[in-house]
């Protein structure tokens, strides 16, 4: 079989993914071909002229073929980059995406507001550990108790937070929600739920709804499940000040504030991201606290 060079390859693979209407073409040829290969960026531009082997070429195909068919680049590749970190995927496991990172910031602020040192924060339904592992990068001194339903997903994140050297201070826990957590231990509950509306997952893109595990799509009816659960639970796992940090789909910034609202929770700060739409809430426990000790002393 005649050998192609790096460069006939990648300019062909940019035009078919042009061709078939891939969101970022260039970009996905790019990714594919450097992993294939073992390049990096530059040495896709100072090899072009190389001659590429017949099974690396037969590699890159197949992956390619993949792409076109809908698969994302990350489940190709097998991992995903996020907030400064590569993270292992696996079928569990949910692709962290960019709106996350909006989630982590706020949360980061939350902290550091909050001027303290040493804590322990809660990711609830942690998947691939994004969260969690971003955080605790940015805080060496904390330590995050990461649940999710799936054993997959917590094995997953087991080896993306020892990957990122934060094994130390990450407690995977098998279960649901926060029925598992002593009351007043933490400091934070962070989460992404789940919360598309079960009719609506059928609309989503193919590469999502074919690829990310229902688990952490499917939001029950109106989307707000475990929105509703989180809220209702939250309040009595936090220590005094503590903070409840939710990512949030579009439009359910009203709903999922009135469900933080009547469990006491005080609503800090909602952030947008760049095109203005609200993805991530800050809440407050001090008036679920509050409310709590004047029922107590009735």
């Amino acid at each position: 079989m005649r050998e192609s060079s790096l460069g006939t390859l990648h300019r062909g693979l940019r035009q078919a993914f042009r061709q078939a209407g891939l969101a970022t073409p260039d970009l996905d040829a790019r990714l594919l071909l450097c992993d294939t290969l073992g390049l990096d960026s530059a040495g896709l531009i100072l090899r072009e002229g190389e001659a590429v082997d017949a099974d690396a070429a037969a590699r890159l195909a197949e992956r390619a073929a993949r792409r076109l068919a809908g698969e994302p680049v990350g489940r190709i590749l097998g991992r995903r980059f996020f907030y400064d970190h590569e993270f292992e995927l696996s079928p569990e496991t949910l692709e962290p995406r960019p709106d996350t990172e909006i989630l982590v910031e706020l949360a980061a602020s939350a902290f550091r507001a909050r001027g303290e040192d040493e804590f322990v924060f809660a990711d609830i339904g942690t998947g691939t550990g994004a969260i969690a592992v971003s955080l605790l990068a940015l805080f060496p001194q904390s330590r995050c108790v990461a649940v999710d339903l799936s054993e997959g997903a917590l094995e997953t994140a087991r080896r993306n937070a020892e990957g990122a050297g934060v094994g130390a201070r990450f407690w995977a826990l098998r279960g649901d929600y926060l029925a598992a957590l002593a009351p007043g231990s933490l400091t934070a509950i962070v989460s992404n739920p789940p919360y598309i509306p079960s009719a609506d997952i059928e609309t989503l893109d193919a590469g999502v709804r074919e690829h990310d595990p229902m688990l952490a799509l499917d939001g029950g009816t109106d989307g707000l499940t475990a929105y509703r659960a989180l809220c209702a639970a939250a309040a009595p796992k936090l220590k005094p000040g503590g903070n409840l940090l939710l990512e949030i789909g579009i439009g359910q910034e009203g709903d999922v504030r009135a469900l933080a609202r009547e469990a006491g929770l005080s609503w800090r700060e909602t952030r947008a991201d760049l095109s203005g739409i609200a993805r991530a809430l800050w809440f407050c426990g001090d008036d679920a606290l509050e409310k709590q000790g004047k029922s107590a002393g009735n």
